[in-house]
Parts: C-alpha cells; sequence; structure tokens
C-alpha cells in the first residue's frame, strides 16, 4: 500500500542518512589525520553506529510483518552478526575500540549500507537505474566475505580481554556448580559465523541472479 511503501522509503532514507554520515566522517577525518584517526573511530563515531545497528532489527519485523519480500533466515543472520559483532564484542571492551579492525569493519559494513539503502529509495518509488541494481547485487558479494573475516578478526583480537576481565563469564554457586566460560562462547560462534556465511552468500547470488536477469532487466527498463 502507499502507506507501508511511504514508511519503508522514510526507513530507507533514515539509514541511508545514518550510514552516509558515518562513511563520510570516516573519510573525512582519515584524509585530514592519517592513520592517527583509526585509533579513535570508534568514539567518535560509535553512537551511530549503534543506532543505525539497533533500526535495522525493524527489517526482521518488516519482513514478518510480510511489507518486505525478502528472506528471513539470511537477514536475520546478517542483522544478528552485527549486533553481537558491535555491542557485545567491541562495545563492551575499551581496548578493542581503538583497534584498526574496527575501522576496517564499520567502512565495510557502511560502504554496502550507503549502496544498498540508496538502491532500497530508488527501488520504493519505481526507479531502478542499471549501474546501481549492479552494484548493489555485486559488490555485496565481494565485501560480505570480507566483513566476515574483519569480524573474526576482532572476536579473535577480543579474546585476551574476555580472558582477563572474565566479561560475561557466569559462575553460579554452589549446589549449581555451573559455569559459563565466554571466550569459549565466542570460539564456537566463531564457527557460527562462518557456517552462516555460506547460506548468506548463497542468498546474495541468488538474489543477483533474481535482479540481474536479462528478463528482469528488461522490465525494470520498460
Amino acid at each position: 500500500s502507499f502507506t507501508m511503501n511511504t514508511y519503508l522509503f522514510v526507513y530507507d532514507l533514515m539509514q541511508f542518512c545514518g550510514h552516509s554520515w558515518i562513511f563520510t566522517n570516516m573519510i573525512i577525518r582519515f584524509m585530514s589525520f592519517g592513520k592517527d584517526s583509526l585509533a579513535d573511530t570508534f568514539y567518535s563515531i560509535g553512537l551511530v553506529m549503534r543506532l543505525c545497528q539497533l533500526l535495522s532489527v525493524l527489517e526482521i519485523l518488516h519482513i514478518l510483518a510480510g511489507i518486505d519480500k525478502s528472506r528471513l533466515f539470511p537477514r536475520f543472520l546478517q542483522i544478528t552478526e552485527r549486533i553481537i559483532v558491535l555491542f557485545v564484542v567491541i562495545n563492551s571492551q575499551e581496548e578493542v575500540q581503538g583497534k584498526y579492525v574496527v575501522c576496517v569493519l564499520f567502512f565495510l559494513w557502511n560502504l554496502l549500507d550507503v549502496v544498498r539503502y540508496t538502491y532500497n529509495m530508488l527501488a520504493r518509488t519505481g526507479i531502478y537505474y542499471l549501474p546501481l541494481t549492479w552494484l548493489n547485487f555485486s559488490l555485496c558479494i565481494l565485501l560480505y566475505p570480507l566483513s566476515v573475516l574483519a569480524k573474526a578478526f576482532a572476536i579473535c583480537v577480543s579474546l585476551p580481554y574476555f580472558e582477563s576481565f572474565g566479561t560475561y563469564s557466569i559462575k553460579l554457586p554452589f549446589p549449581f556448580a555451573f559455569s559459563i566460560y565466554f571466550p569459549y562462547v565466542l570460539k564456537v560462534y566463531l564457527l557460527v559465523l562462518f557456517i552462516g556465511m555460506y547460506f548468506i552468500i548463497q542468498n546474495l547470488f541468488s538474489e543477483r541472479k533474481a535482479h540481474l536477469g536479462t528478463s528482469n532487466i528488461k522490465k525494470k527498463r520498460s
């Protein structure tokens, strides 16, 4: 309906503005301060990044409500990956926030999202610009595996801090005698991360074929 389409356009616009601000801020800071800007990337843009990622949870609700026709499982994996790495791993360990991998990860996320939300906004209005369509459904196939490697590296870098500080590790008193050693949880999650990458990349190729097939391109042009 017109109302739902307007709502989705406004949502995409908000995400576009947020990610564009982050992406532009990162580039300007790097051009101004060089490598020195990388260490405090999280401190300068972390708040907006967290807001954008929290807002992205709505995309799962959009699919469940039927107003977004994307597949639920791959989108759920992508969103939860970012939420876990950003809020559980990076946000909880101040020592990790200054690592260069955080800057690399944010750069990849925002580059992908600026393209994706630009494409989505135009698609809501019935505009399909072929170079942008190609970029949207091709760039993600190249950059998503790199972002997974960056997430895995961020988790590996954080492990010594989780081990030394005991963050999120739980040890219940007698008579339960039960404990959760969080570094082990993260190591298991690394395996889940790479297994999930297989399903997500498979979905990305499927979406690319659906949107960039010859018949679909002709329809959009007409």
